[in-house]
């Protein structure tokens, strides 16, 4: 059975420790070069930067976000259900147990997925195993159900989420969570969708015709939509123009990884982080992408490994990286778009 991850990892050996809380310590140890492929590229990350495990031991991490109230990274564990929280003290911990469904079956990735610290201070997750995107209260740990169909019919399993400034989530709905992905006979759209929530309104599609959409992000302006394809036969990095009153008015294929994709750079397009600069971090073959708005791949911070996501936290010079059993971090000299 083909999933994201076999994809993404492209032959590489599945590492299956978990632990609830670890003691960490920091390695100042390159995992592997920068690979500068334009001189703006310097201007992002410095040549000398060090790339940090700094945990280790997971099946699949994915989802960071930082909490800049409490100085927390938030990410997941998705084949294990669990939520871990990381701070500069050292430890990552569990957060999260359950972090999506208690109990379902027909999944084979029940828990959540991607993570994004709100504007209001909350959480909005992606909860494969319910099927839907919601709220959760950090502090008591309630959740509230944003959305969890459109037009009747129940959402494959959210992945990835982000917030526009007037409150506006979009997120990707790809077939991850479910077993027989797309043959799962608990599948009820015949897409594999990215839709809209606008506060107060219900719930739109936006994209009906991509094969596996998986990583969403914003330009700082609000005005360029970013979504990624995690498919081997056409992984692409898809920009949308938005209007001001959120209308559609063109689209292109920003980045296609093609040329990159190779045994020694295992990955695909999943997830991203966008700078001030509007630059954009993507990840993808061989670890993430750095790309000019353009769409011109200006480097790559090469993990060793499938990567699944980053974001950006800290003082926002700080580029936090879920690298499949590994949490990442890396000093850069772009600060992320949500310090403005």
């Amino acid at each position: 059975m083909i999933s994201r991850r076999n994809m993404l990892l492209s032959g590489a050996a599945m590492i299956g420790m978990s632990a609830c809380a670890r003691t960490v310590q920091a390695h100042h140890a390159r995992l592997g070069p920068l690979e500068v492929r334009d001189p703006e590229f310097k201007t992002l990350i410095a040549p000398d930067a060090e790339l940090e495990v700094l945990d280790s031991g997971y099946e699949w991490s994915e989802g960071p976000t930082w909490d800049r109230a409490r100085e927390t990274l938030y990410f997941t564990d998705v084949p294990k259900n669990v939520a871990f929280q990381w701070s500069a003290s050292g430890r990552a911990e569990e957060f999260l147990n359950p972090s999506g469904a208690a109990s379902v079956t027909g999944f084979r990735e029940p828990g959540a997925n991607g993570l994004w610290y709100s504007q209001r201070g909350d959480l909005i997750m992606c909860n494969h195993g319910l099927r839907r995107i919601e709220r959760m209260d950090i502090q008591t740990q309630t959740r509230t159900p944003i959305a969890d169909a459109f037009e009747g019919q129940r959402f494959n399993s959210p992945n990835d989420v982000v917030e526009a400034a007037d409150g506006t989530l979009y997120f990707t709905d790809p077939p991850y969570g479910l077993e027989g992905l797309d043959e799962s006979p608990l599948k009820e759209m015949d897409v594999n969708g990215v839709y809209r929530v606008r506060p107060g309104q219900p719930v739109e599609r936006i994209i009906a015709d991509m094969t596996f959409p998986n990583g969403v992000a914003l330009s700082p302006d609000g005005r360029k939509l970013y979504v990624s394809q995690s498919d081997p036969a056409a992984p692409h990095i898809r920009e949308l123009t938005l209007d001001s009153d959120g209308s559609i008015t063109g689209q292109r294929i920003l980045f296609d990884a093609t040329a990159l994709m190779d045994d020694d750079h295992p990955g695909l397009p999943d997830g991203m982080a966008v700078s001030d600069s509007g630059h954009i971090f993507a990840t993808g073959p061989g670890g993430i992408l750095v790309l000019a708005t353009d769409g011109r791949l200006l480097g790559r911070i090469l993990t060793g490994r499938a990567t699944a996501n980053c974001a950006f936290g800290e003082d926002g010079k700080t580029l936090f990286i879920t690298a499949h059993d590994r949490l990442l971090r890396l000093r850069t000299e772009a600060s992320g778009v949500q310090w403005m």
